[in-house]
């Protein structure tokens, strides 16, 4: 009988790479969202009303499961004056 746990190591062994490298690099940006905010003192609602946006869009972008565009990332780059992306 299969535990738990290796049940879900045999679901995670599943999943492609890319999608790992997805999770992570949202994750990511999410975390760096968080401390960048943290750092200013800016609750969710103030970073939201400073930017133009939703406080429901600033959680979902730290929830780490959202799918950020480039005009996002320029946004936010220019807000926190840091860059979220290297090419």
């Amino acid at each position: 009988m299969k535990t738990a746990f290796e049940e879900y190591n045999r679901i995670v062994a599943s999943i492609p790479p890319e999608i790992h490298k997805e999770v992570e690099m949202q994750m990511a940006v999410s975390n760096r969202i968080y401390d960048l905010m943290t750092k200013r003192g800016l609750s969710k609602v103030e970073f939201a009303k400073a930017i133009g946006k939703r406080p429901c869009e600033v959680t979902k972008w730290l929830s780490g499961q959202h799918n950020f565009t480039l005009k996002t990332l320029a946004l936010l780059s220019s807000f926190f004056g840091v860059s979220f992306i290297e090419t």
